[in-house]
């Protein structure tokens, strides 16, 4: 008889991206002050993400949006969001299911979370993503992991994204 366990990684997930929902349901109705704004990267090749062919062909695995200045028509809903963003002076829609997210940061206040259940390919490690103590940096709007600098340890009194493959038995 095969002895069943619970998937704590799978339910810390699931409650993880009910927390981005609620942040951005929150974010959309106007009751978030500066200084939050988010960083979300997300996978591109999901099921149910519907972007512009010419940013799917430009970021094909993975692409990052911040949510901050120049954005409209925020739409939160149970399994998904929708955003407008400017891309070349055009408007372009965004739908992102919160199964297909990667990565969610707020570094107005040090926080991130880092998804890793079903996102990565296989055989890949997730990577682990500092953020940076201070937010001076010129955010870039859409990067690709294929574009984002290499590793580097989280500047002093900078936070770290804690991935749950951490301390999960290998």
């Amino acid at each position: 008889m095969r002895r069943q366990t619970i998937d704590y990684g799978q339910l810390v997930e699931t409650a993880l991206r009910t927390v981005v929902r609620d942040v951005l349901r929150r974010f959309a109705s106007g009751d978030v002050p500066s200084p939050h704004h988010f960083y979300v990267t997300f996978r591109t090749d999901m099921p149910g993400v519907e972007i512009p062919d010419f940013l799917r062909s430009r970021y094909p695995n993975e692409m990052t949006i911040v949510l901050q200045h120049q954005f409209w028509d925020l739409e939160v809903e149970d399994e998904r969001f929708g955003v407008t963003l400017s891309f070349n002076d055009q408007p372009e829609r965004l739908i992102v299911p919160f199964e297909a997210l990667r990565v969610f940061a707020d570094p107005g206040v040090e926080f991130g979370l880092q998804f890793t259940l079903g996102t990565e390919k296989e055989g890949q490690e997730p990577a682990s993503l500092p953020l940076a103590a201070k937010t001076g940096a010129k955010p870039r709007p859409v990067a690709s992991k294929e574009e984002a600098p290499a590793e580097s340890p989280p500047a002093e009194g900078g936070a770290e994204i804690v991935t749950l493959d951490r301390f999960r038995k290998k």
